[in-house]
Parts: C-alpha cells; sequence; structure tokens
C-alpha cells in the first residue's frame, strides 16, 4: 500500500479525498499521506516512514499519541458498551472535572464538536439578551457555522476564500468582524450596535490564522465592554482550553467570560466539544430552560473516559507539566529563531505555552491582517524539506504547531537541526 494509492482511491469516495479541506496539502503542495498508527510524539504512515509530530489530531494530543492512561481508560469503556443514549456516571464526572477547573463555569453541556459549542453558546447569548448580532475578530475560526464563516481562519484562511459559498448573504449581516487586538474598534463597533449585539466572541489567544497573542489589557477590556454594554462575551477555548494552562487562557490571563466554548483536548482525542457559563445563562438550556440543544452522542461515555483520563494525568502535573511543557515550545521557538538568523531567513515566532508559529515575514504578528502578509510560498517550500526529513508540521502557514507532552529535548533539537538544513536548501 502507497501514500499515492491511499489518496487516489480516497477521491474516488470523498470530496478532496479528505474530511477536512487543510488536511488535503493544498496550501503546500503535494499529497498528504496516510497515517497508519501513532505512538508518543511520532507517526507512521502506511509506507512505514516515520514522522515527528507537531500537529498532534490539531492539538487535542496533549500527551501524545497513545498515552497509557488514556489507552487504559478507552479499552475499559469500550468493555463495558460503546454507546447507550442515555445518561452515565462518565459524564457527570468529566463535566465536574470540567467546572472545577473553570472558575466562570458553573455548569456545562457537552456536544460532539468545538462547531456545536460555539453555535449552541451564541443560542443561549442570544435568548439570554434578546438580541442577534454577534462581535467576532478577524482571522478567528469558530467552526463551520454558516454565520461565523466571514474572514475567517483556520481552513478558509488556508484556502485564500473570504468565506464560503452556500451561505446566504443576509446570514453574514448577523456578523460584525473587527481586527483583534484594536480596542478603538471594539469600542466603536460595540457602541453603533448597542441595540442588537447579544455577544462578543472570541479565541482569547487566536489560533486559526497562525498564533496571536493578545496585548496586555485587551481581553480585560473585552470583559468591561461586555459588562458596560450587557452583551454576553464567550471565549472560544477549544484550542487554548487546558492548552495554555489547566484552567485555559481566562485562568492565565484572569479575565472571566460569561460562557466559553472547549473541544479538542477534553476528549483526549475522540470527538467531543462543551459550553458552558454561570447558571444564569446555562439554565436557560434543556430541558432545564426554553434554549433547544441535543445530541445523540452527546456526552459519548467512550470520549468521557478518555478525557477523563487526560485531565486528570494534566491535573496530577499541575504547574510542572505546563511548565515543562511551554519550556520544550519556547526551545522550539528560540531554535527556530536562530535557525532564521543563521541562514538570514525572513522569520517571526508566536510563542505562548506549549503553542507555536512561525511566520515567515520580518515584522511583528498582532492582527490576521498582518499575518496574511506572511510568505506563504516559502512556508510551503520549508514544509516540503520538513517531511523529507521526518518532521511534520501543520500543513499550512496558518496553522499552529502543537508541542505535547511526548516531545523530547532531544525532539526539539532534531527538529531545528532539520529546520536549519531546509533554510539553507531554500537560501
Amino acid at each position: 500500500m502507497t501514500n499515492a494509492k491511499c489518496f487516489e482511491e480516497a477521491q474516488r469516495y470523498i470530496p478532496g479525498g479528505v474530511n477536512s479541506p487543510v488536511r488535503s496539502f493544498r496550501a503546500v503542495g503535494g499529497a498528504p499521506f496516510f497515517v497508519e498508527r501513532g505512538k508518543g510524539a511520532y507517526l507512521w504512515d502506511v509506507e512505514g516512514r516515520r514522522y515527528l509530530d507537531y500537529v498532534g489530531s490539531w492539538g487535542a494530543m496533549i500527551l501524545g499519541h497513545q498515552a497509557p492512561a488514556v489507552a487504559r481508560a478507552v479499552t475499559r469503556a469500550v468493555a463495558r458498551g460503546v454507546s447507550f443514549g442515555t445518561p452515565t456516571p462518565g459524564e457527570t464526572a468529566l463535566a465536574r472535572a470540567v467546572v472545577e477547573a473553570f472558575p466562570a463555569m458553573e455548569q456545562v453541556r457537552f456536544v460532539n464538536s468545538g462547531t456545536e459549542a460555539v453555535m449552541s453558546a451564541v443560542r443561549v447569548a442570544r435568548a439570554f439578551t434578546g438580541r442577534a448580532k454577534v462581535l467576532k475578530f478577524d482571522g478567528a475560526y469558530h467552526g463551520h457555522v454558516d454565520y461565523l464563516l466571514s474572514q475567517a481562519g483556520s481552513g478558509l484562511a488556508t484556502l485564500g476564500v473570504p468565506s464560503s459559498q452556500g451561505v446566504p448573504e443576509w446570514y453574514a449581516r448577523d456578523a460584525i468582524t473587527i481586527p483583534f487586538n484594536d480596542i478603538a474598534a471594539l469600542e466603536r463597533a460595540v457602541h453603533a450596535h448597542r441595540e442588537e449585539l447579544a455577544c462578543i466572541l472570541v479565541e482569547p489567544v487566536p489560533a486559526n490564522i497562525g498564533l496571536l497573542l493578545p496585548e496586555p489589557g485587551f481581553l480585560a477590556r473585552l470583559r468591561k465592554v461586555a459588562t458596560d454594554y450587557r452583551v454576553v462575551l464567550i471565549f472560544d477555548e477549544v484550542i487554548s482550553g487546558f492548552r495554555v494552562a489547566y484552567g485555559g487562557a481566562q485562568t492565565l490571563f484572569n479575565v472571566d467570560p460569561d460562557l466559553t466554548c472547549l473541544g479538542k483536548i477534553i476528549g483526549g482525542g475522540f470527538p467531543v466539544g462543551a459550553y458552558g457559563g454561570r447558571n444564569a445563562l446555562m439554565g436557560l438550556v434543556a430541558p432545564a430552560g426554553s434554549v433547544y440543544q441535543a445530541g445523540t452522542l452527546a456526552g459519548h461515555p467512550v470520549a468521557m473516559a478518555a478525557g477523563l483520563a487526560t485531565l486528570a494525568a494534566l491535573k496530577q502535573g499541575g504547574g510542572a507539566f505546563y511548565k515543562r511543557l511551554a519550556g520544550r515550545a519556547e526551545a522550539l521557538a528560540d531554535g527556530l529563531r536562530q535557525a532564521a538568523r543563521e541562514t538570514e531567513a525572513p522569520l517571526t515566532v508566536n510563542q505562548l505555552g506549549s503553542l507555536v508559529t512561525p511566520f515567515f515575514m520580518d515584522r511583528e504578528v498582532r492582527t490576521a491582517a498582518e499575518a496574511r502578509r506572511a510568505d506563504v510560498k516559502r512556508y510551503a517550500t520549508v514544509f516540503r524539506a520538513l517531511l523529507r526529513r521526518g518532521v511534520y508540521p501543520p500543513p499550512s502557514q496558518f496553522e499552529t504547531w502543537f508541542v505535547s507532552a511526548a516531545h523530547t529535548a532531544a525532539d526539539v533539537a532534531r527538529t531545528v537541526a532539520a529546520v536549519r538544513a531546509a533554510f539553507q536548501e531554500i537560501r
């Protein structure tokens, strides 16, 4: 079996041969490899090639592939039955763990994806305020919800399109988009739409246009503006939740949102999402209230077991765990910068916790507009050079590199050496 044969057959049955656009490698050229297995920080393709993995199921595998505690929990859960469609103790146990981790949460509802989490949180905000419009930020990706696809990041940034066909124009009118880190634009927009604005929706650490960092005071200002105008503040922490800190970015920056959306890590690699907040908001959700949201496989017992095992490991590791993880990411970021200096490659690296993005440009990157000026062709060339050397970074300039607990100092050193060789190759 070869990667080429797998891709050829996949294209016969799956649109574009993939089930999510960025997997196609269209932004970096060539065809995707097909994974046979993963362990620790590594993946093996169907041809037996090994890759040092910085995608990590797009951040979900914070403990690495096949983490023993998670694998054991999943095996035990499957032995009890795959799915029941009725409540299980595991749902309550994971809900308790999530609520205890996030001070701004009193209740949480599980769904099957980050998209569902955001969609549901916005519905709650609209019900609570009696208003319809959503304020979001340029380059943010909040799932493939129709009204949130304008000026989005992630796959849409990769494909270079501002929106998606099939979305009625009137849907987009409910979304107001402004630049991230722009307090003046924030205050103008909220004031102008104060009579119709339901919520401010933000990734507190944007990671879908590459990694952007909130400037000092920006998130606190979001909180104040939302409070002053009685608008619901929603933090989309699908990526940053349990990544940058055990209680997410809101704990790291000491800013409490009204609602929080989670995903990725809380399922330990299984499909899961969640949204939660204060009782005053979550009490609106059916059957407690009249905001309808449901899912046949929500709270899936195997996903709950995997999530519980993952969060238990993160909590047990505590601050030392996150310090080690950040240390690995800092070493990677510093190594990338040094390799760029040695080879005179234009490079800016943003890093926070275990998240890293190298932008191929020679200026600071604070906003989505600045990120889009990065040299995507150079990134694609470096991507292919790294892949030949057995290092697998995200197949897009506009995605974030994820460091896991399974990455060692030797792995980072190997990566930096591969990057240096790639820079020299294309110099």
